[in-house]
C-alpha cells in the first residue's frame, strides 16, 4: 500500500521489510526516530546503547551470531563508533549489517557540519545516498542483500532533508531472513594482526567487485535530455537540481557512492559541454569525477559554496547569478528571540546561580543545558562533544592550578551524556587527582532529542521496565568521596553545594535531580518528586514594583507589561518551580492551585 513518511520512517521500514531482527542506536538529530519507528516492530529487538560505539558493537555482534542488524546515529556519532567500525570492515559480516549516518548540512541540530562519506571511503565501506523515502526503503532492503553477498558492511548515508521530508512510498511485506548459523571462524572475527594483514587483501578485492557493482546497480542511473548541461548529483541535491534545470540538463544521478562507477562517470562528462557536479559539504563527488580525466567543463566547489545546503536558490545565485524574486524587508527590524529554557526547565536554577559567580570557568557539553552560553545565563564557556565537559574541565583545572588567577573550573553535563562518555571523563579526573567540580544534570531522560529513555529512565527502546543506574552509587565507586543530590529549583541549595564544593581541594560531583517538565512522568517520578508541579506561581500586582529581577531568569512564561510596568506570568505555561519567587525582592510572586 501507498504510505506518506519521512526518510527516517522509511529506513525503519525497509528494516523491517528486509526482515532485520537486532536494531541498536543512540538518539542524535536527525537520526533519533529511525530507532523510535523500528521499536514499533514487534519482530525487531531495538534498542537505546549509551553510546554510539556501543550501539555499533551490539550491531555487530548481532550480524556475527547470524541475525540482520542496524545501528543508526547522527554523523558526529559515527567519530564514537568509529574504533570498531574500521575494523569490521575488514572482517565482513555473517548476516548482513546496515549502518545508518544521518548527516547535518547546516547544522541546524550539530556542533559540526562533517560529511561521513568520507568515511565510507576511509574504512572502505559500500555505501548508498537515497534521496527521497522511496529509495530509502528501497536502499536499506537492497543494501542487506549486497551486504550478505559481497561480505561487508554498508552504510547509507543520509541528511537532514532527507531524513525529516515526507513523500509517498509503495511498502511490501516483511521478508524472513533466517537467523544463520554462526560457525567458530578466528581467522575471520579475531583481528590480530597476522589475521587483519591477510583481511587487508581481501578487503580491497572486495572493493575491486564492488567498483564493478557500481557500474550495473539501478541505483546509479543517466537522464539524458540536452547534452549542452550535465549535472552529477546525489541525495537531495539531485531533486534541487531538477528544480532548477528542470529538463534543460541532463543528469547522472547517483545512489550507489562508495566505490564510485569510473565508466559511468566518464562517459557521462564526455557527452556533455559543461557539467555542474551538485553535493553538500566536500567535494566527494567532484574529486572522483576530476580523476576520471574528463573533457567537459566542469564546476563544483568553484563555484558552489562548500557549507550548508544546497538548496534550488543557491544553485540559482551560483549558476545564474540570481534567485527567484520574493518579498524583501528590512531585516534588520527583525526583534531576535533567542532560544531559551522550558518554562519550569530544571537546568534555570542551577545556570541562574552559576552565571552570577565570576570566578570560576564553566566547562559545558551537549544538551539542552548548551544555551545556558547565551543570555541571560551567560554560563558556558566551552563545549565541544558528548562527554568533553569533565575531561576539558580537568584538563583546564590542572593549568588554573599553576596559573596566578587561582579559577575554579565547573564540568556540566546531563544523565544521558554522563552515561555515554561522561564516566570515562569522570575516571580520568579521579585518576589524575583534579580538583574540578563536576555537576550532573539528571532530568531523567535524554531531553534535547525528545524524550528518549537510557540507563538512568528505567524502561528500554520498547517502553518495558528496566534497572535504574544509581549515579550517586556509580561516582561513588568510581572513586568521589564528596557527592552532593540537590534540587535545582532550590537556589539556596545550589548556593550551599557550590560553596561546599567550590572550597575543596579533590574532585566533587553535584547531582541536580529533578525531571524535566515535558517528560510524561513515570510512577516513580510522582512518586519521588511528591509536589510535582502541582501548583502554579502569580505575581501580586500592588507588591510588584517592576524591577525585572525574576524575568533575569530566562523563563519564558514571564513577560513585562510596560504600561502597567509589572511582571506577567502566563498560567498556561507556568509549573510553578518557583525559581522566580526566589529571586523576587518584594515577595510579589506567589503559589495559586
Amino acid at each position: 500500500m501507498k504510505q506518506l513518511m519521512t526518510g527516517d520512517e522509511a529506513i525503519a521500514r525497509g528494516a523491517y521489510e528486509a526482515g532485520v531482527r537486532h536494531a541498536s542506536a543512540y538518539p542524535g538529530t536527525p537520526s533519533t526516530e529511525i530507532l523510535e519507528n523500528l521499536a514499533t516492530y514487534e519482530e525487531i529487538y531495538a534498542e537505546w546503547a549509551p553510546n554510539e560505539k556501543v550501539a555499533m558493537e551490539s550491531a555487530i555482534g548481532a550480524a556475527i551470531a547470524g541475525a540482520r542488524s542496524m545501528v543508526s546515529m547522527k554523523h558526529v556519532g559515527v567519530n564514537v563508533a568509529a574504533d570498531p567500525l574500521f575494523t569490521w570492515a575488514y572482517m565482513g559480516v555473517n548476516a548482513g549489517n546496515v549502518l545508518i549516518s544521518a548527516d547535518d548540512p547546516g547544522m541546524f541540530s550539530s556542533q559540526n557540519e562533517q560529511d561521513n562519506r568520507n568515511y565510507a571511503k576511509s574504512a572502505k565501506l559500500a555505501m548508498f545516498e537515497p534521496s527521497d523515502s522511496q529509495e530509502c526503503i528501497d536502499m536499506v532492503k537492497a543494501a542487506y542483500e549486497l551486504s550478505e553477498s559481497y561480505d561487508t558492511p554498508v552504510m547509507i548515508r543520509m541528511t537532514t532533508r532527507v531524513c525529516h521530508s515526507k513523500s509517498i512510498v509503495e511498502t511490501g511485506e516483511r521478508v524472513e531472513a533466517p537467523v544463520k548459523t554462526w560457525e567458530n571462524n578466528p581467522a575471520k572475527y579475531v583481528c590480530l594482526p597476522a589475521i587483519s594483514r591477510k583481511l587487508r587483501v581481501k578487503l580491497q578485492a572486495r572493493m575491486e567487485k564492488l567498483a564493478e557493482y557500481s557500474e550495473i546497480s539501478p541505483f546509479n542511473r543517466v537522464e539524458m535530455n540536452d547534452t549542452k548541461i550535465g549535472v552529477i548529483a546525489s541525495g537531495i541535491c539531485y531533486y534541487y537540481a531538477k528544480e532548477v534545470f528542470e529538463e534543460k540538463a541532463s543528469y547522472l544521478k547517483l545512489g550507489f557512492t562508495n566505490p564510485m562507477p569510473a565508466g559511468l562517470v566518464k562517459d557521462f562528462c564526455d557527452k556533455m559541454d559543461v557539467v555542474y557536479i551538485l553535493e553538500e559539504n566536500d567535494p566527494y563527488i567532484e574529486e572522483f569525477v576530476k580523476r576520471q580525466g574528463v573533457t567537459c567543463e566542469l564546476h563544483g566547489k568553484d563555484i558552489f559554496p562548500y557549507t550548508l545546503e544546497m538548496t534550488p536558490d543557491v544553485i540559482r545565485k551560483s549558476v545564474y547569478g540570481e534567485a527567484l524574486k520574493s518579498i524583501d524587508f528590512d531585516k534588520n527590524k527583525l526583534i531576535n528571540r533567542a532560544p531559551t529554557f522550558c518554562a519550569g526547565c530544571p537546568h534555570r536554577g542551577l545556570f541562574y546561580r552559576l552565571g552570577k559567580r565570576k570566578d570560576i570557568m564553566v566547562s559545558g557539553d551537549i544538551g539542552c543545558y548548551t544555551l545556558a552560553a547565551g543570555k541571560p545565563y551567560s554560563a558556558l564557556n566551552s563545549t565541544i562533544c558528548m562527554g568533553a565537559s569533565l575531561s576539558v574541565a580537568h584538563g583546564a583545572q590542572k593549568v588554573m592550578n599553576l596559573s596566578a588567577s587561582g579559577k575554579r573550573v565547573v564540568g556540566v553535563l546531563g544523565d544521558s551524556t554522563f552515561f555515554h562518555t561522561g564516566i570515562n571523563s569522570l575516571m580520568n579526573t579521579v585518576y589524575n587527582q583534579s580538583n574540578t567540580v563536576n555537576i550532573i544534570l539528571d532530568n531523567r531522560i535524554t531531553g534535547m532529542t525528545g524524550h528518549q529513555d537510557n540507563p538512568g529512565t528505567g524502561f528500554t527502546a520498547k517502553g518495558t521496565p528496566a534497572p535504574i543506574l544509581n549515579i550517586e552509587e556509580i561516582v561513588r565507586a568510581i572513586g568521589i568521596k564528596h557527592v552532593k543530590v540537590i534540587n535545582p529549583n532550590n537556589l539556596k541549595e545550589v548556593d550551599e553545594a557550590l560553596d561546599e564544593c567550590l572550597a575543596l581541594d579533590e574532585p566533587s560531583v553535584i547531582i541536580t535531580r529533578w525531571p524535566c517538565v515535558l517528560k510524561q512522568f513515570s510512577q516513580a517520578d510522582k512518586t519521588e518528586f511528591e509536589n510535582l508541579f502541582k501548583t502554579k506561581n502569580q505575581v501580586e500586582e500592588e507588591k510588584c514594583i517592576g524591577c525585572k529581577a525574576c524575568l533575569k531568569t530566562g523563563c519564558p512564561a514571564m513577560s513585562y507589561d510596560a504600561a502597567a510596568k509589572k511582571v506577567r506570568i502566563n498560567q498556561a505555561s507556568c509549573v510553578g518551580c518557583d525559581v522566580c519567587a526566589q529571586v523576587c525582592p518584594k515577595d510579589a510572586i506567589v503559589k495559586v492551585d
